[in-house]
């Protein structure tokens, strides 16, 4: 039966009236993993793995099987030892460039390279290392 609104009721009774036949329906939210290794469907797991292959960043191995970089063990090690070795000496060069932890303009030479500290005035010094061997040289700036 349809309730309709008396003359004597203002609008916000008729429109109470109206709501209050009306039933509510709701279901039960369910919640259906996708992932197979969570319990979802396994024909998911194809589009899965297709979905992470096409937006993986990462490069395979290459087939020699020495690493991701190709190199052999004695290469690596090799470099790691030279970077070890020029770390020990820019310490050293940085120990006669500092004083009390702050840098002082001045020139050093080691065997390869000579490093020159200049005072590039309102409080800045520049820092130009020079290969002997080759000329080239390279700068950078720092504050007091």
């Amino acid at each position: 039966m349809k309730p309709t609104c008396i003359k004597g009721m203002v609008g916000i009774g008729c429109a109470l009236a109206a709501l209050s036949t009306l039933t509510a329906q709701a279901t039960e939210l369910v919640y259906v993993p996708i992932n197979p290794s969570f319990g979802g469907s396994p024909l998911y797991g194809s589009v899965l793995l297709g979905s992470a292959q096409a937006t993986t960043k990462h490069k395979e191995a290459d087939s020699s099987g020495l690493g991701g970089a190709g190199q052999d063990p004695l290469k690596q090690f090799n470099e790691t030892l030279e970077r070890a070795v020029l770390s020990q000496l820019a310490s050293s060069a940085t120990s006669k460039i500092l004083v009390n932890g702050q840098l002082v303009p001045g020139a050093i030479e080691t065997g390869n390279f000579r490093i020159n500290v200049v005072d590039s005035g309102g409080g800045s010094l520049t820092v130009t290392t020079t290969d002997k061997v080759t000329g080239a040289s390279s700068s950078f700036m720092v504050g007091k």
